[in-house]
């Protein structure tokens, strides 16, 4: 196992890796603190906060619904925290369910009585995905004006429930999809062109359940939670256009290199032979209810509460943190360097806590994430500073095409990795940040989480 790892059964460290008693003091804190962080953003909590059956009333956030107006009561949905809520959900309305589909990432699973889960590809969209939303896509046209369709999102649903509008087909719209994850193109940028592509993202699956009620409860994973963004916003009213799809082709030069289907379907869409997304005003939409029910900021509140808590000075930096990774993390070094010198914006011991998503340009063939090559450039910025810890990690628990969450570092990284004969610099030229942390055993390692609310970044500062 991995130090990152919860378990306490961890194999013995390479005796160049041993840390002094300082940072191991700050990296036990900076766990605890990302621990309280994931358990906030527990799916089930969040349902239970949200969803509750009083009477003949299903209360949902401050709307009420009569239960008994309903013949019957569907639940759809995807996203890697999906299988959680859905939990939730079954745990609130049990029998009152009469049957559902909710896609998943392959091991994201939850025990479930009245609804089935499908298991399905992510970041890259597969097969599974496909039949998923095909059976989601049936439940949503066969629902009546007496039915009630909940439909649950969190992050992940864009790729997990995938029904490419013709003439693309799946391996085009999968070429598609690795292009725009190399590009450097952020979640709202990837998401405009993806609902643009689809039967069922950007408002369509509310527009075919129309004229059944849909409550969907979202799980946040976007900066700002736009409802059109998370998971690409399958209820709600998009605000992007085909224009907007075109125009992100252009900026990341794509427009050459997607599939001749996919630009095909973007022109002819510019030129009014097809639809645009549902746009707000849509009747589909006076039937249809989007609620938030957990986000990246809780994530960050009890992360800074936690850090209180073990007796740091905590400041959110902010939990609006978007941008290439490198860049963000030299950032947050600086930072970092500041409470060193001077004391400012906090005073140590402190704790600085982000959220938010970065991005990575793909340069180099290597392995990993955008929150192990935070960790990995910040320990750079920081070699030598014996007072600072570095975490990220992904609240889903896996980032980018690997198995860890994330990583953690300290001022001695850059030398214990160097006696070890890795070359810190080199690694994240190569965007290979997983096999530089894995033989140092600082991969943050937690198992899928259920959850999904973006990522937790702390610098921690000790006196």
């Amino acid at each position: 196992m991995e130090r990152g790892s919860w378990t306490k059964h961890r194999r013995a460290p390479p005796q160049s890796t041993i840390h002094n008693p300082r940072s191991r003091h700050l990296r036990k804190q900076a766990l605890a603190i990302f621990k309280a962080a994931l358990k906030a953003a527990d799916p089930v909590e969040a349902v239970l906060r949200h969803l509750a059956v009083e009477g003949d009333a299903l209360i949902a956030g401050r709307r009420h619904y009569r239960l008994g107006s309903f013949r019957d009561i569907y639940v759809i949905g995807a996203g890697k925290a999906s299988a959680a809520m859905a939990a939730g959900v079954e745990r609130v309305l049990g029998r009152r369910i009469r049957s559902g589909l909710i896609s998943v990432k392959y091991g994201h699973l939850a025990r479930l009585r009245r609804i089935e889960l499908n298991e399905c590809g992510h970041p890259v969209p597969d097969a599974n995905g496909v039949r998923g939303a095909e059976r989601i896509l049936e439940i949503a046209r066969q629902a009546g004006p007496e039915d009630l369709i909940l439909c649950l999102i969190s992050g992940g649903a864009s790729a997990l429930m995938v029904a490419p509008a013709a003439p693309i087909t799946l391996a085009e719209k999968q070429a598609a999809t690795r292009l725009l994850l190399a590009s450097g193109a952020n979640i709202h940028e990837m998401n405009a062109v993806r609902k643009h592509l689809s039967q069922v993202k950007g408002g369509h699956l509310a527009r075919l359940a129309y004229p059944a009620s849909v409550l969907a409860l979202l799980l946040s994973d976007v900066i700002g939670d736009d409802l059109d963004v998370i998971g690409s916003g399958p209820a709600a009213p998009d605000r992007s256009t085909f224009a907007d799809a075109k125009a992100i082709l252009q900026k990341y030069g794509l427009c050459q290199r997607v599939p001749g289907a996919v630009l095909e379907r973007i022109e002819s869409g510019l030129r009014g032979e097809i639809p645009e997304t549902p746009k707000s005003g849509d009747p589909a939409f006076s039937r249809t209810h989007n609620l938030v029910i957990g986000s990246n900021r809780l994530a960050v509140a009890r992360a800074s509460q936690a850090a209180r808590r073990l007796g740091l000075r905590a400041l959110v930096l902010s939990t609006f943190i978007e941008g290439e990774t490198r860049d963000v993390a030299r950032m947050h070094a600086a930072i970092a360097k500041e409470v060193l010198s001077s004391g400012r914006p906090v005073k140590a011991p402190a704790c600085l806590i982000s959220g938010g998503e970065t991005t990575v340009t793909l340069r180099g063939n290597g392995l990993g994430g955008r929150n192990q090559e935070f960790v990995l450039a910040a320990a750079i910025e920081l070699a030598g500073q014996d007072r600072v810890v570095v975490l990220s990690g992904g609240t889903d628990g896996t980032d980018g095409p690997t198995d860890a969450a994330g990583a953690i570092a300290d001022g001695s990284t850059i030398a214990r990795a160097g006696r070890l004969g890795l070359d810190a610099q080199r690694c994240l030229a190569d965007n290979d940040s997983y096999h530089f942390f894995e033989p140092l055993g600082d991969l943050l390692k937690t198992g899928p989480t259920n959850t999904n609310v973006m990522d937790i970044r702390l610098v921690l500062v000790g006196p």
